[in-house]
């Protein structure tokens, strides 16, 4: 059965929100209560695998389960990504480069594995192992990305959000409009709204000099966490509709 949700305008909307909430609460862990990216990073796979598991051995469904696992893999990404790039010292241009060869071997071994990369088909253990490991690489990379288009190429935070935003746009276009493959643009479109996130994250939490709005990492995260309970909220209640709709038709 498959346990992933169904890709929606709803999908991306909590894609989105979930990733930016990823951003400000790794920051917030990481920077505002000093604990470091090292020992962040830690703490945060830890989570992730705590949640991954659980997700693993789950037999069906759960909106607030498939999305605490996203949420883990966007903060562990925050985290992990800061460490290549700043604690080792290897630089947002470097670090994203590592992460693409990362992400291009999980896809190559996923798809060597015989597992479908249509995440529409994910029914197997092993195939949904893959796109979780994906899923958390492409995080990481995102953040890479995101960071790199804030402070390195200039555009600042709304310049890189917007290069991302009019990016993500060209994937919809090319999703109705041409004959590009479903499952590329998926991917491509996951891995580019992990960077939007991250930039819009550092909109909103940098301060006015910097080009952000100052809201602050705790400030941020609070009101992304609410917005991600409500749609969380509005999954589970409609995820369940529809399986007693399911029943009664069977029945």
């Amino acid at each position: 059965m498959n346990k992933l949700p169904q890709i929606t305008l709803a999908f991306w909307v909590m894609k989105i929100c979930a990733t930016t909430l990823g951003e400000t609460a790794g920051d917030l862990l990481s920077m505002t209560l000093n604990v470091g990216y090292a020992l962040s990073s830690v703490m945060l796979i830890s989570v992730f695998l705590v949640t991954l598991v659980t997700q693993l051995l789950s037999r069906t469904y759960h909106p607030v389960l498939y999305w605490l696992v996203i949420l883990s893999t966007s903060t562990a990404g925050t985290t992990m990504s800061d460490f290549m790039d700043r604690t080792l010292g290897l630089g947002y241009a470097t670090g994203s480069a590592i992460l693409i060869g990362i992400l291009m071997l999980t896809f190559a071994l996923w798809r060597l594995s015989g597992n479908p990369l249509d995440v529409n088909r994910i029914t197997s253990r092993k195939g949904e192992l893959f796109y979780w490991v994906a899923i958390l690489f492409s995080n990481t990379l995102g953040t890479a990305l995101g960071d790199y288009l804030a402070d390195d190429s200039g555009l600042g935070f709304a310049g890189g959000a917007l290069l991302i935003g009019s990016a993500i746009a060209l994937v919809v276009v090319a999703r109705y409009w041409t004959r590009i493959s479903t499952v590329v643009l998926f991917w491509i479109a996951f891995v580019l709204t992990r960077p939007f996130g991250a930039t819009l994250g550092d909109f909103l939490t940098k301060p006015h000099e910097k080009g952000g709005l100052d809201f602050g990492t705790v400030g941020s995260s609070a009101v992304l966490g609410a917005v991600l309970l409500v749609l969380i909220g509005m999954a589970y209640y409609y995820n369940n509709r529809n399986q007693r709709q399911t029943v009664s038709e069977l029945s």
